[in-house]
């Protein structure tokens, strides 16, 4: 259950914990946090992408160590049993990055879904939102990390040899040809070698910002070569939007766990 929609958690709301996991490009002007205390879906809880982050590393918003999430989720009030429920109202579906990590850090991948359409096709649908804030009661919760769902810088570069598994870009067509300008500083234009390119927008429906049906999704994956393979490792700028082809992938195929660089281009093209 990778997603739900907007009627099965209206009816499931108060039986569910909710978070509102929005995050936009800097370059947006926009602020998560700041959207969220003006409206968002009630008994819904921030998930702050960059502040719940590795604060080791000066690379954007890196999986944390264990002993930080724990305390990260525990002061969130979620336990490993609870049923999760993620939505955004970011055009790069950052409730994705949510998702992954819970993923990564052991949560039952049958207890963590996303919100199709998230916050912008609730409010269309003239569903209720609020300004007030939840709290919620501080619960205890236990990390499990799956190392094998993450990659590093050296894997990456050694696999361009050794090709042990396939490396997909979720970055536009123009920014992994390295035709357009990054949009952090001091990012070389480019991509990965032998890496292929999905753009993440083409699995959403830019209408009501949902996933496309299976069968389109299936089309995309084949048309750059992914056909139920499970060595498949995503990228993108800074890991956000990996997450996105992540959950779009393991909809098509059962058997996969979202796997992720997570350093992504900002790591891999960093000028020295």
């Amino acid at each position: 259950m990778s997603l739900v929609s907007t009627d099965w958690l209206e009816k499931n709301i108060n039986e569910v914990k909710i978070l509102d996991a929005s995050w936009h490009m800097p370059n947006t002007q926009r602020n998560g946090y700041e959207e969220y205390k003006k409206d968002h879906i009630k008994n819904s809880i921030f998930f702050d992408i960059d502040k719940f982050s590795n604060k080791k590393t000066n690379l954007p918003h890196m999986l944390p160590d264990s002993s930080e999430w724990e305390k990260i989720v525990s002061s969130l009030g979620i336990s490993n049993d609870d049923q999760i429920i993620v939505y955004d109202n970011s055009d790069v579906i950052s409730s994705c990055r949510c998702w992954y990590t819970f993923i990564f850090f052991g949560h039952d991948p049958k207890l963590i879904s996303i919100l199709n359409g998230g916050l912008s096709k609730w409010k269309k649908e003239n569903r209720e939102t609020t300004n007030e804030l939840y709290v919620s009661e501080k619960k205890q919760y236990m990390a499990k990390k799956k190392d094998s769902l993450v990659k590093s810088k050296d894997e990456i570069e050694a696999n361009i040899d050794e090709k042990k598994f396939k490396v997909v870009d979720a970055r536009s067509k123009s920014r992994f040809l390295g035709l357009e300008k990054e949009p952090r500083p001091g990012i070389r234009s480019g991509s990965i070698k032998n890496s292929y390119n999905l753009p993440f927008g083409e699995i959403i429906n830019q209408k009501d910002k949902t996933f496309s049906e299976k069968k389109i999704i299936k089309e995309k994956f084949a048309k750059i070569g992914i056909i139920d393979e499970n060595n498949v490792v995503f990228s993108c700028g800074s890991g956000i939007t990996a997450s996105v082809l992540g959950l779009a992938y393991s909809m098509i195929n059962d058997k996969y766990l979202p796997t992720v660089y997570d350093g992504s281009w900002v790591e891999y093209g960093k000028i020295k």
